[in-house]
């Protein structure tokens, strides 16, 4: 598993639903440290490949990917799309120390799994991210939000950055996501979707 992201910071169904919740972060002032370390985690286009500790780790990696594949068939019926979707959600998850199946219940009420999805305040793709995070820790290429893993890999390291901020309660930083900090609505669908999507340890 990979977590130099969370080390290194630390130094939906109709268009109008899913819209509703699209994130809108806003632009804050954050320290140069972190500003450098979300930059660096961006820049680093390594594919997803997984790493594991152990056989048995390869073999609960397989047994979630197979699951996770079977419920998301009717949202993303092309096998190999899913396959990489779901190869690349867990890589950046794991890599900024998320829940996978957090991470998945986030995108499901932020763009219901639509890659060129657009909300009605210009956020982009699966994790719906604003287009100044390319301006604050990217190369200013707004059309990389639409990449899947790029995207994936931005909003990741927001929401870690996020609950870095918020000492790691998960309901403020889901919040600071969304543009709606101290606001339930957001944070407790995210977490009800998120139920949707664990897998048993």
């Amino acid at each position: 598993m990979v977590n130099g992201l969370a080390q290194a910071v630390l130094a939906a169904g109709l268009l109008w639903s899913w819209a509703a919740w699209a994130g809108n972060q806003k632009e804050e002032a954050m320290a140069d440290s972190v500003r450098v370390a979300l930059s660096n985690a961006i820049k680093d286009t390594r594919p997803p490949q997984p790493v594991f500790r152990d056989e048995a780790a390869r073999v609960r990696y397989q047994q979630w990917l197979t699951a996770m594949s079977d419920r998301l068939k009717r949202k993303l019926p092309d096998d190999q799309v899913r396959l990489e979707f779901l190869q690349s959600v867990w890589y950046e998850s794991n890599r900024a120390g998320l829940d996978t199946g957090m991470v998945l219940g986030l995108i499901q009420v932020e763009s219901a799994y639509r890659k060129y999805a657009v909300s009605m305040v210009g956020a982009r793709g699966y994790m719906q991210v604003m287009p100044f995070w390319t301006n604050v820790i990217g190369d200013s290429d707004r059309s990389k939000l639409f990449h899947m893993q790029t995207n994936l890999r931005y909003g990741c390291s927001i929401l870690r950055m996020y609950l870095d901020i918020e000492n790691g309660n998960l309901y403020l930083a889901l919040g600071r996501y969304n543009g709606s900090r101290g606001k339930p609505a957001y944070p407790n669908a995210v977490l009800a979707a998120w139920e949707k999507w664990k897998f048993p340890t």
